[in-house]
């Protein structure tokens, strides 16, 4: 039977509605694939401006990345703590002291979370510097600790030298973004700043310690950092 034109027509449009169909299908299929194998990849910080930066290894500015300064201080048991020590490990610094009334409680009890979040993670740390070590000395820190459950083997509060605490803060770790650099070590330091640091003591995120929103950001922060 000879088909009319007007059926081998409507076969065609099917036919090639059909073949649309599967290429669009698998064209999702495979971009859907790709977005699933993609690897989150965080930047480096290497100014106090925090300008966001996606350096690879084989940049030649890879080994010239900002990375923090030596220190050796104490912690609450009266341990002594280097940038050495850090090594290898995931941490997010803050800077705070004990008596403080105002963000340092909101601060204490966000890491408090982080801490409970990372608890059984060895790879991961907490490192609270205090801006007052005239005030908080080992015996003070420990004290500190105990009253809000800090785990010494998980979270370090550090003190020791006043200016290198300071020094470390502005120059190093630019917990005060580029207002730091510009004071000097007899001004008070006093900030909500939390920083990110990776196995290799270089900065990958920043963060207000004392907002809710941003201790679920440096969580999932510190997985990306896990899988790299």
């Amino acid at each position: 039977m000879e088909l009319s034109e007007d059926t081998i027509a409507c076969r065609w449009c099917k036919n090639n509605i059909f073949l649309m169909a599967v290429m669009l299908l698998s064209l999702l299929s495979c971009r859907q694939n790709n977005i699933a194998t993609q690897k989150e990849v965080l930047p480096f910080y290497n100014t106090a401006e925090f300008d966001a930066e996606w350096i690879n290894e084989s940049d030649s500015i890879y080994k010239n990345i900002h990375t923090i300064d030596t220190f050796a201080l104490q912690n609450q048991l009266g341990n002594t703590i280097t940038k050495d020590s850090l090594d290898g490990f995931i941490y997010v610094a803050n800077f705070f002291f004990s008596t403080c009334p105002s963000i340092c409680p909101k601060m204490t009890n966000n890491l408090l979370t982080l801490q409970d979040t990372f608890t059984n993670n060895k790879q991961i740390k907490l490192v609270s510097f205090s801006v007052m070590p005239w005030v908080d000395s080992v015996a003070t820190l420990k004290e500190y600790a105990d009253l809000h459950g800090i785990n010494p083997s998980k979270w370090y509060l550090l003190t020791g030298n006043q200016e290198k605490i300071y020094q470390l803060g502005r120059t190093s770790f630019f917990a005060e973004k580029g207002l730091g650099l510009q004071k000097s070590s007899d001004e008070f330091l006093h900030t909500e700043s939390m920083l990110l640091i990776d196995k290799k003591g270089r900065i990958r995120g920043i963060y207000n310690a004392t907002q809710r929103p941003d201790i679920e950001r440096v969580t999932d922060d510190i997985k990306v950092l896990l899988n790299e």
